[in-house]
């Protein structure tokens, strides 16, 4: 992960090449593919693969990943440089992994305890809304103030959870994150990228200074 001044942005739950490069023209510097098959924005590692190979290489591309035994070989077939890990991975899960670059996504609730991030040895933190059900894309905001202690403590904290057009400014403005993660805030449905909602979002994120 590169050290930067500006909140990267990251647009995640990529399945089609339309979307993806509609994304990098919009100014997303990350790119997300899901490996999770239970998630509707699934996608198989040799479509990424196939999307990934015509992509910028400035663009960081992420595969992410729940609960996966089989992490490594998925990431190198599907051509991915990052690994996002949106389950119960442990922190010697992800120091075994070091040799990757890491986003580690923990899951927040009233309960979460923003010096939870200090556990993991990982190149960025990922703070998500916890579901019942769902890994991610749930739509969902969480109380920022929790993402703005755990980014006091001096780690690159992604920001996920219901981040869309209409609140990214302001989420970017309390918590001031090293990136911003946007997936269902920039849909039509799962898995399909609305592409006027997406050069919005990147525009409100670029506006706040």
């Amino acid at each position: 992960m590169r050290d930067v001044s500006m909140t990267l942005i990251k647009i995640c739950g990529i399945t089609n090449l339309e979307d993806a490069l509609a994304s990098v023209e919009a100014g997303a510097d990350l790119l997300g593919f899901n490996f999770y098959r239970p998630s509707p924005r699934y996608i198989e590692p040799s479509l990424a693969r196939q999307i990934i190979d015509l992509l910028p290489k400035s663009v960081l591309t992420v595969g992410v990943f729940v609960n996966e035994p089989d992490i490594e070989s998925i990431a190198k077939a599907a051509g991915v440089v990052a690994l996002q890990l949106h389950g119960d991975e442990t922190p010697a899960e992800c120091r075994r992994l070091q040799h990757w670059q890491i986003i580690k996504a923990l899951s927040v609730d009233e309960h979460f305890k923003a010096s939870k991030v200090k556990d993991y040895d990982a190149s960025a933190i990922m703070l998500d809304t916890r579901h019942k059900t769902l890994r991610g894309g749930t739509g969902q905001v969480f109380d920022w103030s929790v993402a703005h202690e755990a980014n006091a403590l001096g780690i690159r904290l992604v920001l996920a959870g219901g981040l869309s057009p209409d609140n990214v400014a302001e989420a970017i403005a309390q918590v001031k994150p090293y990136a911003v993660d946007a997936c269902s805030g920039v849909e039509t449905k799962p898995g399909l990228k609305d592409h006027v909602r997406l050069q919005t979002f990147v525009n409100n994120a670029r506006s706040e200074k």
